[in-house]
């Protein structure tokens, strides 16, 4: 089981601290208060955290210098800055000399918890290492010696310390987080911010204010001025996944960034400057979209300076039987089997499927089969109940809609090869309920708890039930 994400609170307010400290604990997070500037700062260098949250005003060192000299020594480490709201263009300031983000009182809970979610995702991205090639110590590795992988690794290590550009296309679940991490980490900005946004994940309405943020009164809420990605990825590099559902004003915008290297915020005039370097990602076929009009062409030619084409699972099967053995490895712990197995036939049948939804896909099956196997050896019978493939399923939920899917099972019961329709739909619409909870959650039980309307309790034994990741995705 991964360990909780660590919190330094450095702030000298008892009614903030109590407050904060309790809500942190509550979402899973070990939290960490000192009351001074100086003793927080000797903290944070000493020891390991994944963020640290700190007042703007208190003894010792204020603020803005702590943000300046922790940066210094711990450059990958996210530092928000709270403070009150006559200080915006103090806490503007704080992010020049590294602070992730800011926050302005008073402020909301889930606000202060959706930017430390999103700074401990930050940090785990920049700080934990990804491996290429073989599983070694680190936790993430991209895995594979098959001829198309090697060429992967060989570009990696051409163009990581280039300041080009990299568009990163495959299909969806080959990678290509991982792959933009790799160039990251292996770049000469593996010191300075890395910085991931999800374009597909985040309404039209909001996405262009995230990428360069947004001055007061901009649009209905903007009581603040606030910082986009741009700008908290100074001096780094910043990934944009999915661009391929960036919408058409936001293209021009980000073409705009590409072309004269600064920023614009929503509503305001000033021009920033921008020291960012752009990794971008897509499942998408571009040139039909240039085609079809929904891809700006220029665009296409400022992100297509070097790419990396990731091949399908289905296109390296060679790999499966490696892939497998890390991802029992990565697992077989936390679901209590330290020394996991497999049978030689179950991998054969693995590197039969299609596998559609690539490594991902194989990740989820590997980590459900183990569950099913109980500390046994896993064999064939747990792959394929982990693929929703046993001998009398008709069909699955996987690439089809409601509608089919219990069509399918329908008539496979009337031709007498199924049964128990009723509840076998129930369960996968109870599996899919809570996959998606726990993903957009990101791994943090309380929150997509409390979005389901459900207890703690009953998420961790659903999570338990289904196979599926039952850990913070940020510690």
């Amino acid at each position: 089981m991964s360990t909780a994400a660590k919190i330094l609170l450095i702030d000298d307010d008892p009614g903030i601290v109590d407050t904060v400290a309790r809500v942190m604990s509550d979402e899973g997070y070990e939290v960490t208060v000192e009351k001074r500037g100086d003793d927080g700062l000797a903290r944070a260098t000493g020891d390991t955290f994944n963020v640290v949250v700190t007042d703007l005003r208190m003894p010792g060192l204020n603020g803005l210098d702590l943000v300046r000299q922790l940066h210094a020594a711990r450059p990958r480490l996210p530092i928000i800055l709270i403070t009150a709201f006559g200080s915006t263009q103090t806490a503007i300031e704080a992010t020049k000399f590294g602070a992730y983000d800011y926050l302005l009182k008073p402020f909301e809970i889930p606000q202060l918890l959706e930017l430390i979610h999103r700074a401990v995702n930050s940090n785990r991205l920049m700080s934990e290492p990804v491996t290429l090639g073989e599983p070694g110590a680190a936790r993430d590795a991209i895995v594979g010696q098959s001829a198309a992988m090697q060429s992967i690794y060989k570009e990696i290590g051409r163009i990581a310390a280039r300041p080009v550009n990299v568009l990163i296309r495959g299909e969806t679940g080959t990678g290509k987080e991982l792959i933009a991490r790799a160039i990251y980490q292996n770049s000469d900005r593996a010191n300075a911010p890395f910085v991931a946004i999800n374009c597909a994940a985040i309404p039209e309405t909001l996405l262009e204010s995230e990428l360069f943020g947004h001055e007061r009164g901009a649009f209905t809420g903007a009581d603040a001025r606030r910082i986009g990605r741009f700008e908290q990825a100074s001096h780094g590099t910043i990934f944009l996944d999915e661009i391929g559902d960036m919408t058409p004003g936001t293209q021009v915008k980000l073409l705009r960034v590409l072309q004269e290297r600064c920023i614009q915020r929503l509503g305001g005039r000033e021009a920033i400057p921008v020291d960012v370097r752009v990794l971008a990602a897509t499942h998408h076929d571009l040139e039909t979209a240039i085609r079809e009009k929904h891809f700006r062409e220029d665009l296409y030619y400022r992100l297509n300076v070097v790419v990396v084409h990731l091949p399908a699972l289905r296109q390296r099967k060679e790999d499966i039987p490696a892939l497998v053995n890390y991802f029992l490895t990565k697992y077989g712990p936390e679901l209590g089997h330290p020394s996991p197995s497999i049978h030689p036939d179950a991998v054969v049948f693995l590197q039969s499927y299609p596998w559609p939804g690539n490594v991902r896909e194989l990740e989820n099956a590997v980590r459900k089969a183990l569950l099913l196997s109980q500390g046994y050896t896993v064999n064939v019978d747990h792959v394929r109940a982990a693929l929703h493939k046993d001998g009398d399923d008709a069909a699955s939920g996987d690439g089809q809609t409601l509608a089919e899917y219990v069509a399918g099972l329908l008539a496979a019961a009337q031709r007498g090869e199924g049964h128990e329709v009723h509840a076998r739909v129930l369960e996968s619409a109870e599996r899919e309920l809570f996959r998606q909870a726990i993903e957009l959650a990101h791994g943090n039980q309380a929150k997509a708890a409390r979005w389901l309307g459900v207890s703690r309790i009953t998420m961790k034994a659903k999570l338990v039930q289904f196979g599926l990741h039952p850990v913070i995705d940020a510690s």
